[in-house]
């Protein structure tokens, strides 16, 4: 599975001013919670216990898309992203390469598969567990780091919690995603 969760690097208000990762961040489009943001957007791959096998760090600006090939450079069999993912020339490309580019239709309005997309939507929920835990458990949006090199040792160690959570729990026999298990 494939997506992205924006990670501001200050307020929006402050941006203009900002000197944190200039010339690296910028200006992008936070559809969750429908404003504007000054930053970057963190595209994970994610396998399907809910490990993170692979994440990048792109400017904020930079869309869902160009980043995919990037993402499924090792990748083989089926890649399932949300409707932001739908594009035929990149299903075609990575097609070539042994990958199925699993993605809803554009828009759900005029979606020729409407189950087969809701079913697509079901199976996402694992990474929308995940970008859960790490928002609310790890604190991954708050950003104190100044240069890229701290950003990403602090964004490695973030990401590397779930799979952490994953092993131990499968170890104890608990459901995968389960961190309140582990604490208690």
């Amino acid at each position: 599975m494939v997506d992205s969760f924006p990670l501001p690097v200050c307020q929006f208000a402050r941006a203009y001013r900002c000197r944190r990762f200039r010339g690296e961040a910028a200006y992008g489009k936070d559809t969750l919670v429908r404003q504007t943001f000054y930053g970057f957007r963190v595209h994970v791959r994610l396998e399907w216990p809910g490990v993170i096998a692979q994440f990048c760090l792109a400017p904020a600006n930079v869309h869902e898309l160009a980043v995919v090939p990037q993402l499924a450079t090792t990748t083989a069999g089926w890649l399932v992203g949300d409707r932001n993912y739908w594009q035929p020339t990149l299903r075609v490309e990575l097609q070539a390469r042994g990958l199925a580019l699993l993605a809803p239709y554009r828009w759900a309005k005029r979606d020729p598969w409407p189950r087969w997309s809701a079913h697509l939507s079901r199976l996402r929920y694992r990474i929308d567990t995940v970008f859960g835990q790490l928002v609310d458990r790890t604190h991954i949006k708050r950003v104190w780091a100044r240069d890229l090199w701290h950003l990403s040792s602090r964004l490695l160690r973030k990401v590397l919690m779930p799979t952490l959570t994953v092993l131990l729990n499968l170890a104890d026999d608990h459901p995968p995603l389960h961190l309140a298990q582990l604490v208690a």
